[in-house]
C-alpha cells in the first residue's frame, strides 16, 4: 500500500515516514520545506527510499498529484507559531484539509483511511473545577489579570481558586489562531469523513518532543529552547512564574499511536488525545535540563508572559488507552534523544533566530507590571 505523509520532512512526519517504510508501505512525502523550519533545505534524514514532492498542501494541483495512487493519508503538514499572521493558520491547517477531502471526493480517489494531526491546543485554557461551583471551561485569563502577575485560573462565579482537570476529548474551547485552526481542521476531517464514507481519525497531540525537532523554529518548544540556551551558557527564560504545567510526549509514542489507529476500525470518526497524561511544571523541566547541561547563567524568571498561552494543559489518555495504547517513554528519554540529535547534527548552529526578541517586537511577549 502507498501512504502519503504531508509534512513528511518535518519532525513528527519524518518519524512516521520511517516507520511506514519499515512496515512495508510505499511512502510519498509532500513538504513545502518552510524556510523558517528547514533553512538548509531537504534534511538528510529524509529517507531516500521515499518519493519526495516539494510543494504546498494548499496548492490544488500539487496536492492532487500527490494523492494519485495513495491508499492512506497521514496529514501532518501544519503551520504553527506564536506570531500574529492569523489568516495563515487557517489557510494551511484547515483549508488544506478541506481541499484534501474535496479532491478525494471530487476525483473519486480510492483512499482507505486518513489520519490528521490535531493538537491539545483545541482545549484552550482547559477544563477546571471549583469546589463550590463545579466544573467549567474558562475564558483565557484577561490582560489585566496577567499584567498583575496573577497567573492562576479563577472560578468565574466566586473568584476563588480552581483546580485544573485532565483534558478530556468531549470538550474543546479554543481561542488563539492556532487552536481554532486545528479544531476547524479536525471537525472538517471527521465530518467529511463521516459524510463520504472515508475512515478518518484525528489525533490531538500534547507537546511532542525528541530528535529531529527543528533548531530554528520558534514554535519547536521548551526542549529546544532550554537545551540550546543552556549549551550557549545563556539563562533559561521561564515565562509567568514557571509553575504552569504541561504534558510532554515522546515522538516514538506518537508514532505508535498513529500505527494503532491506522489498524483499529473502532478509531474511525473519533478524536483521541496523545500525551503522557502526566503534569510537569516548566520549572521542573528547566531543572531537568540543567541537571544534564550545567549552565552558570541558571534561570531567568522574569514575569513576562506570552499572549494566548494557557496556564495548565495536561491531557487524559484514557480514551486511546482503551484501544491498547500507552505512553512508554518519559522526560529522560526525550532529553537523551534530543541531546543526541543536537550532537549528531554538529552541535548548535552558529546563528539561531532570536525568538524572544521577535515575540517582543510582535506584541506576543509582554511584561507583568507587579
Amino acid at each position: 500500500m502507498r501512504v502519503l505523509v504531508t509534512g513528511g520532512a518535518g519532525f513528527i512526519g519524518s518519524h512516521l515516514a520511517d516507520r511506514f517504510l519499515r512496515e512495508g508501505f510505499q511512502v510519498r512525502i509532500l513538504d513545502s520545506l518552510e524556510h523558517r523550519v528547514h533553512p538548509n533545505g531537504l534534511p538528510q534524514y529524509v529517507p531516500a527510499r521515499a518519493e519526495f514532492i516539494h510543494g504546498d498542501v494548499t496548492d490544488r494541483n500539487v496536492l492532487l498529484s500527490a494523492l494519485q495512487g495513495v491508499d492512506i493519508v497521514s496529514h501532518h503538514a501544519a503551520y504553527q507559531d506564536y506570531m500574529p499572521d492569523f489568516s495563515r493558520f487557517l489557510q494551511v491547517n484547515a483549508v488544506s484539509t478541506a481541499l484534501l477531502f474535496e479532491l478525494i471526493v471530487g476525483q473519486r480517489l480510492p483512499v482507505k483511511k486518513i489520519i490528521v494531526a490535531s493538537s491539545q491546543a483545541v482545549y484552550g485554557e482547559g477544563q477546571y473545577r471549583c469546589l463550590d461551583h463545579g466544573g467549567f471551561q474558562p475564558v483565557p485569563r484577561s490582560p489585566h489579570q496577567l499584567q498583575r502577575g496573577d497567573w492562576e485560573v479563577l472560578c468565574p462565579c466566586c473568584g476563588g481558586s480552581a483546580q485544573p482537570q485532565p483534558l478530556e476529548e468531549r470538550s474543546n474551547n479554543p481561542y488563539n489562531q492556532y487552536a481554532v485552526s486545528k479544531l476547524a481542521q479536525e471537525k472538517t476531517a471527521l465530518g467529511l469523513g463521516w459524510l463520504h464514507g472515508i475512515p478518518t481519525v484525528a489525533l490531538r497531540y500534547s507537546i511532542t518532543q525528541g530528535k529531529r525537532q527543528s533548531l530554528y523554529n520558534h514554535y519547536s518548544g521548551v526542549c529546544r529552547i532550554f537545551c540550546t540556551r543552556a549549551l550557549q551558557h545563556l539563562p533559561l527564560a521561564l515565562y509567568e512564574d514557571g509553575h504552569q504545567t504541561r504534558d510532554f510526549v515522546h515522538v516514538e509514542d506518537v508514532v505508535e499511536a498513529n500505527m494503532l489507529v491506522l489498524e483499529k476500525d473502532e478509531a474511525n470518526g473519533e478524536a483521541f488525545n496523545v500525551g503522557s497524561g502526566r503534569a510537569t511544571t516548566i520549572l521542573e523541566y528547566a531543572h531537568h535540563v540543567l541537571n544534564r547541561i550545567p549552565c552558570p547563567a541558571g534561570l531567568d524568571v522574569s514575569g513576562e508572559y506570552r499572549r494566548g498561552d494557557n496556564r495548565h494543559s495536561v491531557s487524559s489518555v484514557e480514551k486511546l488507552g482503551h484501544l491498547g495504547w500507552t505512553p512508554k517513554r518519559g522526560l529522560d528519554a526525550i532529553l537523551d534523544d534530543f541531546l543526541e540529535w543536537i550532537e549528531s547534527s554538529g552541535g548548535i548552529p552558529a546563528r539561531l533566530p532570536d525568538a524572544i526578541a521577535d515575540m517582543r517586537a510582535a506584541g506576543v511577549l509582554l511584561s507583568a507590571t507587579h
